[in-house]
């Protein structure tokens, strides 16, 4: 198995507070997506980081060795639409409760 901690960078600081209603639709898909990632065991938690600076997102993968997160994450409705952009930082270890 590999793990990932994958950071969605929104294209802009104050993304949240000015979506356009386009946004909006994706912003309601991505979170779609990511829970259906969630119910297939792929991802074991997600959320939005409120940082001062800007908030971004937060997901924790859990993938097969032959799975690969770039085609993953590049399959988000955001990315899709050119709205944000991931990075991947490859995790040694990950524990979970469930």
């Amino acid at each position: 198995m590999k793990n990932y901690l994958c950071q969605f960078i929104p294209p802009r600081a104050d993304f949240l507070a000015t979506m356009s209603a386009d946004e909006q639709q994706w912003m309601a898909a991505h979170g779609a997506f990511l829970n259906d990632l969630m119910a297939q065991g792929l991802i074991v938690a997600h959320g939005p980081v409120l940082d001062p600076a800007g908030a971004y997102g937060v997901s924790l993968y859990r993938i097969a060795d032959d799975q690969d997160i770039d085609a993953l994450t590049a399959r988000d409705p955001l990315v899709r639409n050119g709205v944000g952009h991931y990075v991947h930082h490859p995790m040694l270890h990950l524990a979970s409760r469930a």
